[in-house]
């Protein structure tokens, strides 16, 4: 009997642990809303490849390092940078890249994976300039899932409505388990 009327207030606090997380996950170190979200373009490339660094919201210079290419400053007023991977950067792998914001201190980390298909140089082409080939390459391993638009901006009409909707069914909850225990007294 005790569980039933602890319930609907685990319920409550569940709710409203699910509305403060996302807030605190995208607070900066300051308190304000974090509005830093780097990328990497493309995300999947060949060894001695180029890629596009984006500093996605910095308003100061970016620093971005990885393993797998030199250290890249991204100036203030500018939003991108390119880098070229290490040919020697090994097939099938992924590496992280690290973005830090120097306006906010905020630090961001993306995935590059090196393709794991085989390359080959046209005849004449200098062998740091690697081309994919033009065969179909048979994947290896598990699919890498994205997150597919789920990151973005806090909504603040999205989440009263989030919070409107966990409200009304704590309050559901608690409605029908007490009409239904005041039916089982009589």
């Amino acid at each position: 009997m005790r569980a039933i009327r602890v319930a609907p207030l685990a319920l409550f606090g569940a709710g409203a642990l699910a509305l403060l997380a996302p807030s605190a996950a995208h607070a900066a170190p300051d308190g304000a809303a974090s509005t830093f979200n780097p990328t990497v373009a493309p995300s999947v490339i060949a060894p001695g490849g180029r890629v596009t660094l984006g500093s996605g919201g910095c308003a100061g210079e970016t620093t971005v390092t990885s393993t797998v290419f030199d250290q890249v400053v991204i100036p203030s007023g500018s939003a991108t940078a390119t880098a070229t991977v290490d040919t020697s950067a090994r097939r099938g792998a992924s590496y992280a890249v690290m973005f830090t914001c120097g306006s906010t201190g905020s630090s961001r980390s993306v995935t590059l994976t090196i393709t794991s298909g085989a390359t080959s140089t046209p005849t004449g082409a200098p062998a740091t300039a690697p081309t994919v080939s033009s065969t179909a390459i048979a994947p290896t391993g598990a699919a890498q899932g994205g997150l597919g638009g789920s990151v973005g901006t806090m909504n603040t009409v999205e989440l009263a409505s989030g919070g409107a909707l966990v409200v009304a069914a704590t309050f559901g909850t608690v409605y029908f388990v007490r009409r239904r225990s005041a039916g089982r007294r009589h």
